[in-house]
């Protein structure tokens, strides 16, 4: 024999084993619902997450099975991650803020077998369990409540589920193939789609989205994910911790910037990451606390387009490096994150900051090109403008459940988004090559909020678009044609949309036209309407 290495599976027990046995120590940070401070550590962790696999293998769950978490970030749903993806189970986070027939469609297409809540989301689950017929246990996260047993019939609770097991189970061996986790993506049109990752693309996004030139978190860090854990598993931030071994904060539910800007104080962050608007409010936070966040030196800042103010104002005024990343549920999502070259030394801040408005560059693991429409290859000379295409050891091939590959011909993910690269990898996103709105990180479907308005009987035809908002990055506004002889008011149109979309994408404005530009082919040229209606939330 030659000789050969040792092979060992690319698995997200293995990470949090890791945890515990090297980092045991280690803090791990939780905000209760309650608002309670608790203080937990990596041993703990790693040895509750070992208990609950036990424990939701003695509830039948098979391999594969999916359990799925409606929850805030905090202790118990980081070892839920652990937990059941380490037991050979599916974790699939659910956006709390979904529609309930939204939240009816994915639970039963995922055909989730468990359910964890946390207390907040007890009476909206109450109201969703009889349309969840393959829904097998629903799990409080907390210990025995009575008041909560009342409302849902046969409800179990985590503690008690854990405790229950002995501390003497151990991980399953199971393939780095196997899948891990499931996150739903929602589009402009049609039902929102799954996306399903294996042990081994969350592992490799895990070390490829650390590197130096990545969220390059290290064991001395204090990490503070602000970005929700039910969003493209948290940007990896849960796995990437527990192979380093840093000190982790989970903000819970209140994410106002006072409330962040009082932990980051009192324990110590060095580095967090969430979207724009977050850190709008944290410098309203700051100003108000009188805090300097001394201990904070990064944020990583994805979700939508960072404003571009943002990064010398944390600068200057705090010392504070904000990190510009791209990415989709598609793809881990980390597709690029901003950091600079060795060339960039000698430039000017203000060059320097040019360069950091853009999303920034691949890290090894996934490649990037823009393609016209007919597929031709552009030129990565950061003028050129194409469709975003992506491919690599994270990237989707296939949603849950559908029938065909999500692929180009030639093995790429078109991301939906037009953009530049330039000779460096740099790349920037230019426009939406749909016209899906993006609200502070949430999508909203303009098809849905257009089709509300058609139904309405006194309006004949509807747009809607994305305006600039100067908190939330976008809002919906529709655009709307009166039906011959009919008079509506704004108030009247906004109210039909009540009980119909969840309330916060309902459209902030209603302007009414006498018709709407169309194209040769009959379609509305929403990009006049942009033009033309686009800062109407700012002139307001």
């Amino acid at each position: 024999m030659l000789g050969k290495m040792m092979y060992r599976p690319l698995t997200i027990s293995s990470l949090i084993e890791h945890a515990g046995r090297y980092h045991g120590s280690t803090t791990v940070t939780s905000v209760e619902t309650s608002g309670e401070v608790v203080h937990s550590n990596w041993g703990e962790v790693e040895r509750n997450a070992r208990k609950l696999s036990a424990a939701l293998a003695r509830l039948g769950l098979e391999t594969g099975d999916r359990a799925a978490t409606i929850a805030w970030n905090n202790r118990r749903h980081l070892e839920i991650y652990f937990g059941v993806a380490g037991g050979g189970f599916v974790c699939h986070t659910i956006n709390p803020r979904l529609f309930p027939e939204q939240l009816i469609y994915i639970i039963n297409h995922a055909d989730d077998k468990v359910l964890f809540i946390d207390a907040t989301f007890v009476p909206a689950v109450a109201k969703l369990r009889e349309h969840l017929p393959n829904l097998q246990h629903v799990v409080l996260m907390g210990p025995r409540d009575e008041a909560a047993a009342e409302q849902i019939e046969g409800l179990l609770f985590y503690d008690e589920l854990v405790a229950a097991e002995d501390d003497s189970c151990v991980w399953p061996e199971i393939d780095e193939n196997l899948p891990s986790s499931l996150c739903y993506t929602s589009g402009t049109t049609g039902h929102p789609k799954g996306v399903q990752y294996t042990h081994r693309t969350n592992v490799l996004h895990s070390l490829g989205g650390n590197q130096p030139d990545g969220k390059g978190l290290a064991a001395r860090d204090t990490v503070m994910a602000v970005v929700p854990m039910f969003h493209a598993n948290a940007w990896g931030v849960p796995y990437i911790a527990a192979a380093v071994g840093c000190k982790m904060v989970l903000p819970g539910p209140h994410l106002d910037g006072v409330s962040l800007a009082n932990l980051i104080d009192s324990e110590q962050v060095t580095i967090a990451l969430g979207v724009p608007t977050i850190w709008m409010g944290l410098l309203q936070g700051l100003a108000e606390t009188g805090s300097n966040a001394e201990t904070l030196k990064r944020t990583i800042v994805g979700g939508s387009a960072l404003p571009t103010v943002m990064i010398p104002t944390f600068r200057d005024k705090y010392g504070v490096e904000l990190i510009h990343a791209w990415g989709m549920t598609e793809t881990s999502p980390l597709g690029t994150l901003n950091q600079l070259l060795q060339k960039h030394d000698d430039l000017s801040e203000a060059e320097k900051g040019a360069i950091r408005e853009g999303q920034g560059r691949p890290p090894y693991g996934v490649e990037l090109r823009i393609v016209d429409d007919e597929g031709t290859l552009l030129p990565e000379d950061g003028e050129t403008q194409g469709n975003l295409q992506i491919r690599g050891h994270w990237i989707i091939d296939t949603y849950f459940k559908a029938d065909s590959t999500a692929l180009t011909d030639d093995g790429w993910f078109d991301t939906g988004d037009v953009a530049t690269i330039n000779a460096d990898g740099y790349m920037i996103i230019r426009d939406r090559s749909k016209d899906i709105i993006k609200s502070g990180g949430e999508w909203i479907s303009t098809v849905e909020l257009e089709d509300i308005a058609i139904a309405h009987p006194k309006i004949a035809n509807a747009a809607a678009i994305a305006a600039r908002h100067p908190k939330w990055d976008e809002r919906p506004i529709v655009i709307a044609v009166l039906a011959e002889g009919e008079a509506l008011s704004e108030a009247e149109l906004l109210d039909s949309y009540k009980g119909k979309v969840a309330s916060w994408q309902i459209p902030d404005k209603v302007i009414f036209v006498s018709d709407l530009p169309l194209g040769g082919t009959g379609k509305v040229l929403k990009n006049k309407l942009r033009d033309q209606f686009g800062d109407a939330l700012l002139e307001a």
